[in-house]
């Protein structure tokens, strides 16, 4: 069985090449051409610290049909982890021959799981965002995810101007570390500030209440709902959801089961994979647009499995026997 590291899977990573591999997995997830049963996620760590849970554990598998592996995630998230210098998702995935049923691969998940949630924003800017060529970026969130979301949507589109708003003093480092990157990238002081004339903005937080008023968009702003996972996190706030000619999910009936759309439900929601088949997504440039993203065990397997295909190809990793 192959095993990649956190740096192996870096060494392999680039976002130009992994974009298409996320819009072939959304092409196959559109016409049921993948398998992907229920994930169900539990409470974990009740005990260790009193009564209440210390996160929430997560179990993935999805398969393409026609793929060579199927891939199966280990995820977990962690609130408290903030305030121990780790990441608050962590993940490993398991690759394993369609074939024969043997482990093939343990890759080590978290940055393939944050690459392909910036994919989806990617992929979003790139066919649903107004008129042609980069755009003017608003991003609410100052984590490791609004750092992928531009990173994925410069990739996918191009960056003009990225403005970042948090309520905590870490927006001030993720401008830096995007400037840092050769993105033009600037800190501001309220969530009014970082949306108003965006072309695209992004949400990335884990907030239960919204995150920034829907008056303050501009006419045809695309806006990227990427946090909420659950009935109790919520990022949008009605006016925002009101606005919007079109509402896209990447799973409609798992994103109208969030807190950002607590009046729709999966029917009120076109598929992203729609777009990709040729869904033009807008009427004019003048609307604004609304994608709500939940994530997919589909855009995890396909990731992961172009990644280990990668390795075996440039032999990357360490080979170990079970």
């Amino acid at each position: 069985m192959r095993v990649l590291s956190d740096d192996d899977v870096a060494s392999l990573l680039e976002l130009p090449a992994l974009l298409p591999e996320i819009k072939r997995a959304f092409l196959k997830q559109g016409r049921g051409e993948v398998e992907r049963p229920e994930r169900p996620h539990f409470p974990v760590g009740i005990g260790l610290d009193g009564d209440d849970p210390l996160g929430t554990g997560l179990t993935m598998p999805a398969y393409l049909h026609g793929d060579d592996h199927y891939a199966t995630k280990l995820a977990s998230v962690h609130e408290g982890n903030a305030d121990r210098a780790l990441p608050t998702v962590q993940a490993q995935i398991a690759v394993t021959d369609a074939r024969t049923g043997e482990p093939a691969g343990l890759l080590a998940g978290t940055r393939i799981t944050n690459a392909r949630t910036g994919c989806i924003g990617g992929l979003a800017a790139r066919e649903l965002a107004a008129g042609d060529g980069a755009v003017r970026l608003g991003v609410v969130g100052a984590g490791t995810q609004a750092r992928w979301q531009t990173r994925a949507i410069a990739a996918a589109r191009g960056v003009d101007a990225v403005r970042v708003y948090s309520p905590s003093d870490s927006r001030a480092a993720c401008a830096a570390d995007l400037r840092a990157e050769g993105i033009d990238a600037e800190a501001v002081d309220s969530a009014r500030a970082a949306v108003s004339d965006a072309d695209v903005v992004v949400t990335a937080t884990t907030a239960t209440e919204p995150v920034f008023p829907g008056d303050a968009l501009a006419p045809g702003t695309l806006v990227v709902a990427v946090g909420a996972y659950t009935a109790e996190m919520r990022e949008l706030d009605r006016e925002t959801v009101s606005r919007a000619a079109r509402l896209f999910a990447d799973v409609p009936t798992e994103v109208a089961e969030t807190g950002d759309f607590p009046d729709h439900d999966a029917a009120a929601f076109t598929p992203l994979s729609a777009v990709f088949e040729g869904d033009t997504g807008r009427a004019s440039d003048n609307e604004i647009l609304v994608v709500g993203s939940v994530g997919s065990a589909v855009l995890d397997a396909a990731a992961a499995t172009a990644l280990f295909d990668r390795a075996i190809a440039e032999n990357v990793g360490t080979d170990v026997a079970l």
